[in-house]
């Protein structure tokens, strides 16, 4: 589906011409001319959202600013929360048509190896080993029985399997997969890639120019996830005054409402909670002035129905049927 970019208002456009300083008129080529299904160019995210409790304040809070919300995400991961907390969570944001995203099992800094922790960083915050995957795959089935209809992922493998068990119906066929900004691709090649492995929405690191946004957008129509605000172990990137051009050039864009210089959170537990609920509180007053930078600039009229989730139609690889395993014991594969 496409659509025409909106025409925005630049930051300070009228004011430098008439300084002499005018920039050129931007390039039509450069507009990502996909949408969301149903129509909308952006929807918006709310991230960190730990548990019940700072779910209530994020709530409160976007009625209060009336900042519209599409998705609200956790970070922390699906074992820190009880059933109850979860089955609290998917009511409250069912009642509001919000789409709920929790994160899969073990990652990373969540286990016992070392090399994340080194200098190179190693394989990132993937998981490691089969026990690993295993646990993330017990998340997913875990959370969706209880309601949850959006994964949150940070491991190739783990996408691909998710992929897998949706199509097989293990777990529900609209259940949609995110790829974290922990993993996020930084070409349009790897952005394709993931796309066909399953993702229904990128989380691509916000240090990407406005010519890589193109660059992907002339691959892919897969939804991107961009923090505007980044937390500090992703770079702590502020990009509010380049809202309606991330818009305009990586659409169909979802806005996340990061927030820098603020304590990391994960894994939260109560010992946390007066920072968590700040934290919470501050996201959704950050979402508001990047809505106010849009309004200013008149590009606040392409955001997607409210209530919408799906991604629409994608490029996925070929599940196919699983060959079966060899025996262990079978004499023709020993050397």
């Amino acid at each position: 589906m496409t659509h025409p970019a909106t025409a925005a208002r630049r930051p300070g456009e009228q004011a430098l011409t008439a300084l002499g300083l005018g920039a050129p008129a931007p390039s039509p080529a450069d507009a990502s001319p996909h949408t969301f299904p149903g129509g909308g160019r952006w929807r918006t995210e709310i991230p960190s959202c730990e548990g019940p409790e700072a779910l209530a304040v994020v709530l409160k809070e976007s009625s209060r600013l009336d900042v519209p919300i599409h998705r609200i995400s956790q970070g922390s991961g699906i074992w820190m929360l009880t059933d109850s907390e979860i089955t609290e969570m998917v009511e409250a944001t069912g009642e509001r048509d919000i789409e709920l995203c929790l994160f899969t099992g073990p990652r990373g800094t969540w286990d016992i190896g070392a090399s994340v922790r080194s200098d190179s960083r190693g394989a990132g915050l993937r998981a490691r080993g089969h026990d690993a995957v295993a646990g993330c795959v017990e998340d997913a089935v875990r959370a969706t029985e209880l309601g949850v209809t959006c994964l949150l992922v940070a491991d190739e493998g783990v996408l691909w399997t998710l992929h897998r068990a949706r199509e097989a119906g293990i777990i529900p066929v609209d259940t949609t997969l995110k790829v974290s900004a922990l993993i996020g691709p930084v070409n349009p090649a790897s952005y394709s890639v993931f796309e066909h492995l399953g993702a229904d929405s990128v989380n691509v690191p916000s240090d990407l120019t406005l010519h890589h946004l193109t660059e992907i957008r002339r691959v892919s129509a897969a939804p991107m996830d961009m923090y505007i605000e980044a937390p500090d172990d992703l770079g702590g990137y502020v990009r509010m005054y380049e809202v309606a051009e991330l818009i305009r050039r990586g659409a169909p864009l979802y806005l996340k409402f990061g927030l820098s210089k603020a304590p990391g959170i994960y894994p939260y537990g109560t010992h946390l909670r007066d920072l968590t609920l700040d934290t919470a509180r501050e996201r959704v007053r950050r979402g508001r002035l990047a809505l106010d930078l849009l309004a200013r600039h008149g590009a606040d009229g392409d955001m997607a129905p409210l209530g919408s989730r799906l991604p629409g139609p994608l490029h996925r690889f070929p599940t196919g049927a699983r060959p079966p395993a060899a025996p262990l014991n079978d004499e023709k594969n020993k050397d």
